[in-house]
């Protein structure tokens, strides 16, 4: 009787961990990566094409560790594992985008296409929020969304738009769905 209880209560963990959302995305993480792209816009505006692509992958490194600390935070102060279920799958669906980000630049900058990199980050940076951000809760694929058409915005936009573009997603759009999020979201 006690194994078939604990068949059955395991059971239930498992079915309630993959019906979970995700709700550890920090809004006050969001806003530092806000603030984070803000600073790369401003500093990178004036460099060559060799030293934008550096202040922007700074930024990125950067602005990922923020991102990780928040939601690290805020899981914390939830008591949710971040390795439960739901934090897997999220990051799971917000991986292969980034990968495939991260390939494309290295080829788009080794062809010394820099015009094309607003638009491939911007589009393949919304495709990982939409896809992670689907169990979560719903400002996240929605700034997922923004982000992908700003991604198109970059493509049929004239080139000298492309750090303007960067800023009004890495920055804008990360502060004000940051502030959503921790406004009705609990941090």
């Amino acid at each position: 009787m006690q194994a078939y209880a604990a068949d059955h209560l395991a059971y239930i963990r498992q079915t309630m961990d993959r019906a979970g959302t995700f709700t550890a995305v920090s809004g006050k993480g969001q806003i530092a990566v806000g603030l984070i792209g803000m600073i790369a816009a401003w500093t990178s505006a004036r460099q060559t094409p060799g030293e934008w692509l550096v202040v922007w992958l700074v930024a990125a490194a950067v602005a990922c560790l923020a991102a990780v600390a928040g939601i690290w935070m805020k899981a914390r102060a939830l008591g949710t594992p971040l390795v439960s279920g739901p934090g897997r799958r999220f990051a799971f669906g917000f991986a292969p985008p980034l990968v495939a980000g991260a390939v494309l630049t290295a080829v788009l900058a080794r062809q010394g296409a820099f015009d094309l990199l607003p638009g491939t980050w911007l589009l393949l940076f919304g495709a990982a929020v939409i896809a992670g951000g689907a169990l979560s809760v719903p400002p996240v694929p929605a700034m997922g969304g923004c982000f992908m058409a700003l991604g198109v915005a970059a493509f049929v936009a004239p080139a000298a738009w492309g750090t303007l573009l960067l800023a009004i997603g890495f920055g804008v759009l990360h502060i004000a769905f940051g502030i959503v999020i921790a406004v009705k979201y609990g941090g």
